[in-house]
């Protein structure tokens, strides 16, 4: 079983996520892939929702494939936001993560969600930041209709970017103490050193999301079980291959990654 998760708001429904099913399928294997809180269409009935370190949620999954169905081994899979949750995960757990969970493959991941937020905000990148801030203005508006008593729409309308989105919403929303501190919390890079599952990370060089930070070659080359590839194309979540138009060389990357040592 192969259990998948998207990037901000994503959704099971995304070509990236529908291709690696379909790639996997063909393999006779199983996947499940979670939409977060708030991302299937349909408004989640809690005044919280998502966030890049909603790591109970993805236990929960978890848990609900291990008691439901008897699969030998789980493999986890990850896309930017996505990645960056299956990996906090992983670092929480540490050698305590359960024993079926075999290995994991995440890609595009902002480890260092400070450093992305910059990046994603700046210069031509800011349109990108600005398509998403754009969604998430549009779910706080629907979700204000539910729980009027938590929602600033003033506060909203003064809102610009995503560092202040997260500010005013995310980090109080979801307990933290302000933007910093749900940064700091939630950025997988602070927890890769007690990751004990081998896992693939995949961050190309032209990623238009990722900062300087999200390439911790350095500090991962001793690492027992932390793999960093670092290709020059792919951008973000777009590894396709020009020559092989069956398929993603990111699909294939994994079935490799799942089924090889």
């Amino acid at each position: 079983m192969v259990i998948l998760c998207h990037g901000l708001e994503g959704s099971s429904d995304k070509a990236y996520i529908k291709g690696a099913v379909r790639y996997l399928h063909r393999h006779d294997w199983s996947c499940l892939a979670m939409n977060f809180r708030g991302c299937s269409e349909e408004i989640n009935r809690k005044v919280y929702f998502y966030h890049a370190g909603a790591t109970g949620d993805l236990e929960t999954v978890i848990n609900h494939v291990y008691q439901n169905y008897s699969f030998s081994n789980i493999y986890l899979l990850g896309f930017s936001l996505g990645g960056n949750m299956i990996l906090k995960f992983l670092g929480e757990k540490g050698d305590k993560v359960p024993k079926k969970i075999t290995k994991a493959v995440c890609f595009s991941v902002p480890l260092d969600l400070y450093g992305s937020c910059l990046k994603i905000s700046g210069g031509i990148h800011q349109l990108y930041s600005l398509r998403f801030l754009s969604m998430l203005k549009k779910k706080v508006l629907s979700k204000s209709r539910h729980f009027p008593d938590y929602f600033d729409l003033k506060a909203l309308r003064n809102t610009h970017n995503l560092l202040d989105f997260d500010d005013k919403f995310t980090a109080p929303l979801h307990g933290f103490k302000g933007v910093k501190d749900y940064y700091h919390q939630c950025s997988s890079i602070n927890y890769l050193a007690e990751v004990s599952v081998p896992t693939l990370i995949v961050n190309a060089k032209n990623d238009p999301f990722l900062s300087d930070t999200c390439y911790p070659a350095e500090s991962l080359q001793d690492h027992g079980f932390l793999e960093l590839l670092v290709p020059a194309q792919g951008g973000h979540c777009g590894f396709a291959d020009r020559y092989y138009k069956q398929s993603y060389w990111s699909e294939r990357l994994v079935w490799n990654y799942f089924n090889h040592q």
